[in-house]
C-alpha cells in the first residue's frame, strides 16, 4: 500500500498489513526458541508480537483473534517466568496459532472449532515447571506492557523490524511506493543521466569557437599593426577600435561561459549519476525481505517426513533488485523441499553416519563481480551416481556404454530435464519430477545460471549466479549492418576472433574448432533479418552463446565494447518482437536493441532444421534467395511436419517450419513466404483462425494457404475453404504427389 491507499484503507485491511508483519516476527522468534527455549530476547519479542496483535483485533472487533493472540500470550509469559518450558509440541501449537492469526483476518473464514482446539491446547499445556512455583498466584499479562530496557542482546535478537528497514534511523519515516512509480522514476533518472552527457560536447563546441574568437582578436591585432605607419582618419581609427575592443570583451565573456558550463557539465553529471544510483538503490531489497518464511517451511516440512533440519541463513542484508527476489521464491522452495526429502537424512541414519541427528541447510547470498551469487548447501547424503547413472538408462536418455563414460558434472545435468526424478514413489513433497527442471527455467528467465555440486555422504551444494538488477545489464554492445546490439553478458560464453582458413564447411553448415569440439557458426544478419550477407574478411567476430548441445558462435560485423545499460521494455502493444528482449540508451543517446539470447537459439534451431543456413561471407547466398520460393509449414506433429519439410525441400523449395498456429502467425509477421501449409487441429492458436487472420491483414491476404487435415468431411473441407483457403487437402489421401502437384498449383516451381 502506499500512504494514499494507507489513508482509504479499512481498519481490517490495516489489521491485515499488520498481522503480516506480527506473524512474520513470531515465526522468525518461535523457530529460535525451538533451538533455545529460554532465551528470554526471543520470548520477549514473541511476545510483544502477541499482545500487539491482540490490541489490533480488539481495535477492529475481532474477537476470534482476540482468543488466538490472548492464549499465545499467556503461554508465552508462562515461558518466561519460568512455570513452563517450551516443548517441541507447544512450538507446534504456536506456529498454528500464527497460521490462524493470518487465517482468521480473511473475511468469511469460518475457524471457530480450529480455533477451540488452539485453545485448550495452549491452556492445558501438560510440562513439568523448571522451578517450583511462586506462592502468589500467576499473573496474567497486563493490557499493556511495562517498557523493556534496550539491551545490545535483545535489540539484536528481537526481529521487530524488517531486514529492509535496517539501517533507518529512528526518526526517519518508511513509505510505500507503487512498483510503477519506482520503474517510472528510474527511467527519468536514466534519462537525465544520459542528457547529461550532452554537456561535454556542448563545451567543447564552445572551446572551439572560443579558439575562433581568439583568432579573431589575433586578425584584427595584425590588421591594427599592419595600419600603424599610415595616417587614417580619426574615424577610421575610432571604428578599428571599437571593433578590437569589442572583439576582446566576447573573448572574454566566452571565456568566462566556457568555464561556467564546463563546470556546470561537471556537476550535472555527477548529481544525475547520484539520482540514478538513488533511484536504483530503491528497487533494492535486503535478501532476507524474500526468504523469511522459508526457515519455518524448512522445518514443516522436515517435521512433516520425521527429520530434524534447520535452515541457516547468510548475507540478510545482500542487497537484491526486488524482481529478482520476487522470481526466486519459486525456484529457492524448490530447492529447500528437495533439500530436505532427498537430501537429509532420518535422524538414526545421520546418527549411525556419525553425524548430528539435526540435518542443517545453509542459504547464503552475496555480490560478486556484479553479479549476484546465492548458494544452497545441506549436510545430507549427497547424490547417488550409480542411481543417477541407472535412471538415465532406464529412461532411454543415454545407452549403458555411454552412460558408464559421462562424467559426474554432466551426469548431474540430468537432474534439471523436465520430468527427471530420481524418487520411485510420488509423494505430496517430491517424485513427480518437477523441481530442478522450474529452477533452471527460472534462473534462465533472470539472464542467470545454475550449477551443482555433490560429495557423496557429506551433501549437496546448489549455485545460482545472476544479474544483482534486472533493470540494469551489463552487456556485449555489437555491431550488425551499422546497427547496435547488445547481447547481456550473462548469456556470453566467449568472445571470439576467428580466422576465416579455420571456418569449415560440414553436412552443409559452417563450423570452427574451440576447446576441442566443433561449434555451429550462424550469421547474425540472418538471424536479425538484417539485410545481406557480411563481405568477406580475414578473420570473423564471433560471439559464442548457449550451451551443452545448444552451443552456436554468432558472427557480428565487430565489437564495440561492454556497457551497462539501462533496460528501457519496449512498449506492451508491439507484443514479443522476436529475438529482442528490451531497449536501451547509450551516453550518447543512441538507441539500441537488447537481444534475447534465448529467443535466438530457438532461431538458430529453427535455421538448422529447416536447413536454411546461409553463409558467414554470403557466398552464394543471395542468389539461392533469388531462386527459391519460401514455403512455410505449419504443423504439431513433428512427424508429418518433417514429411513435408523433406518433401518440398527434395522439390527445391526453401521451407521454413513452424510447431503451432501462433508460432506460425509470429513468424509471417516477420518474414516474407510464398505459400503457407498448415493443418487445423493444433494448440494456441488452429489452422482456422489462422487462416482467417491471414487472408484479414491487409498484407497477407493475398498470400496462398493450403489446409492439410485428416478431416475429410465435405462440412470440413467447406469450413477451411470458407475461411479462406485456397486449396484443402486431406491427409487420409495423402501421397507425395498430391501434396507437391498441389504446391505448384498454387505458387508454380520452386525456382525463379
Amino acid at each position: 500500500m502506499n500512504p494514499e491507499q494507507m489513508r482509504d484503507a479499512s481498519l481490517l485491511e490495516l489489521f491485515q498489513l499488520e498481522t503480516r508483519t506480527q506473524v512474520q516476527v513470531l515465526n522468525n522468534g518461535l523457530l529460535a526458541l525451538e533451538h533455545d527455549p529460554t532465551s528470554a530476547p526471543q520470548l520477549e519479542a514473541c511476545m510483544r508480537a502477541a499482545h500487539s496483535l491482540k490490541g489490533a483485533a480488539r481495535i477492529v472487533d475481532l474477537h476470534p483473534a482476540v482468543r488466538i493472540a490472548h492464549a499465545m500470550e499467556d503461554c508465552l509469559v508462562e515461558a518466561r517466568e519460568g512455570r513452563l518450558r517450551l516443548q517441541a509440541a507447544d512450538i507446534d501449537a504456536l506456529l498454528m496459532g500464527a497460521d490462524l492469526l493470518q487465517r482468521v483476518a480473511t473475511p468469511g473464514a469460518e475457524l471457530g472449532n480450529e480455533i477451540d482446539e488452539l485453545v485448550a491446547r495452549l491452556s492445558n499445556a501438560p510440562h513439568a515447571p523448571l522451578a517450583p512455583p511462586a506462592a502468589a498466584p500467576a499473573s496474567k499479562p497486563a493490557d499493556f506492557l511495562p517498557p523493556i530496557p534496550a539491551t545490545e542482546e535483545s535489540a539484536a535478537a528481537a526481529p521487530a523490524r524488517r531486514s529492509s528497514d535496517l539501517g533507518l534511523g529512528e526518526g526517519e519515516r518508511v513509505l510505500r511506493v507503487t512498483a510503477d512509480t519506482l520503474n517510472k522514476l528510474l527511467g527519468l533518472s536514466s534519462e537525465t543521466l544520459v542528457e547529461s552527457h550532452w554537456i561535454g560536447p556542448f563545451g567543447a563546441s564552445m572551446l572551439r569557437l572560443k579558439r575562433m574568437q581568439a583568432g579573431a582578436v589575433q586578425a584584427l591585432d595584425g590588421v591594427r599593426a599592419a595600419l600603424a605607419g599610415q595616417a587614417l582618419e580619426a574615424q577610421a581609427q575610432a571604428a578599428l577600435d571599437d571593433a578590437l575592443r569589442i572583439v576582446q570583451q566576447c573573448q572574454q565573456e566566452l571565456s568566462q561561459r566556457t568555464s561556467e558550463v564546463d563546470e556546470f557539465g561537471w556537476r550535472m553529471g555527477h548529481l544525475a549519476q547520484r539520482l540514478y544510483d538513488t533511484a536504483l538503490a530503491c528497487r533494492m531489497r535486503p535478501f532476507g525481505d524474500g526468504v523469511g518464511g522459508m526457515a519455518r517451511m524448512v522445518r514443516d516440512v522436515g517435521r512433516a517426513l520425521g527429520k530434524q533440519v534447520r535452515l541457516e541463513l547468510e548475507g540478510e542484508s545482500t542487497q537484491v533488485d526486488r524482481d529478482i527476489l520476487e522470481k526466486l521464491d519459486a525456484p529457492l522452495m524448490h530447492l529447500l523441499r528437495n533439500a530436505v526429502d532427498h537430501g537429509i537424512e532420518m535422524p538414526q541414519d545421520r546418527l549411525a553416519a556419525g553425524k548430528p541427528a539435526e540435518g542443517r541447510i545453509r542459504l547464503s547470498a552475496r555480490h560478486a563481480a556484479g553479479m549476484l551469487l546465492i548458494e544452497l548447501s545441506d549436510d545430507g547424503a549427497g547424490i547417488s551416481l550409480d542411481r543417477l547413472r541407472v535412471e538415465v538408462v532406464q529412461r532411454k536418455l543415454a545407452s549403458a556404454e555411454t552412460a558408464a563414460r559421462l562424467t559426474e558434472a554432466e551426469l548431474l545435468e540430468f537432474l534439471f530435464l523436465s520430468g527427471f526424478s530420481t524418487r520411485g514413489e510420488v509423494t505430496e513433497i517430491s517424485g513427480r519430477g518437477v523441481g530442478l527442471d522450474v529452477v533452471q527455467t527460472m534462473v534462465r528467465q533472470l539472464r542467470g545460471a545454475v550449477r551443482i555440486q555433490q560429495q557423496t555422504g557429506q551433501g549437496t551444494r546448489f549455485m545460482l549466479e545472476m544479474p544483482l538488477s534486472l533493470s540494469v545489464v551489463r552487456s556485449l554492445l555489437v555491431e550488425v549492418q551499422d546497427e547496435i546490439y547488445a547481447f547481456p553478458l550473462a548469456y556470453v560464453n566467449h568472445a571470439l576472433q576467428v580466422r576465416a582458413e579455420d571456418i569449415e564447411q560440414l553436412e552443409g553448415h559452417q563450423h570452427f574448432r574451440f576447446m576441442d569440439r566443433q561449434i555451429g557458426l550462424v550469421s547474425a544478419r540472418q538471424i536479425l533479418r538484417s539485410g545481406g550477407a557480411a563481405p568477406a574478411a580475414e578473420t570473423v567476430c564471433v560471439v559464442l552463446v548457449g550451451d551443452h548441445d545448444r552451443l552456436y558462435g554468432i558472427a557480428v560485423d565487430r565489437y564495440v565494447g561492454e556497457r551497462t545499460l539501462v533496460v528501457q521494455p519496449l512498449d506492451p502493444r508491439l507484443g514479443k518482437v522476436q529475438d529482442v528482449m528490451a531497449g536501451a540508451l547509450m551516453d550518447d543517446g543512441t538507441p539500441l536493441l537488447i537481444l534475447d539470447v534465448e529467443d535466438m537459439l530457438v532461431s538458430v534451431q529453427k535455421l538448422v532444421e529447416g536447413g536454411q543456413l546461409t553463409r558467414v561471407d554470403g557466398a552464394g547466398a543471395a542468389e539461392q534467395a533469388r531462386r527459391r520460393k519460401r514455403v512455410l509449414v505449419v504443423d504439431d506433429s513433428l512427424t508429418v511436419r518433417e514429411l513435408e519439410r523433406k518433401l518440398l525441400l527434395n522439390r527445391g523449395f526453401d521451407v521454413a517450419v513452424a510447431v503451432d498456429g501462433m508460432d506460425g502467425w509470429n513468424m509471417l509477421r516477420s518474414e516474407a513466404f510464398d505459400l503457407v501449409v498448415t493443418d487445423v487441429d493444433m494448440p494456441r492458436m488452429d489452422g482456422i483462425e489462422l487462416v482467417s487472420r491471414i487472408k484479414a491483414d491487409p498484407k497477407l491476404q493475398a498470400l496462398p494457404v493450403m489446409v492439410v487435415s485428416y478431416k475429410d468431411r465435405e462440412e470440413d473441407r467447406r469450413r477451411g475453404l470458407d475461411a479462406g483457403a485456397d486449396y484443402y487437402l486431406a491427409k487420409g489421401s495423402f501421397h507425395d504427389d498430391a501434396l507437391l502437384d498441389a504446391v505448384e498449383d498454387l505458387i508454380g516451381k520452386a525456382r525463379t
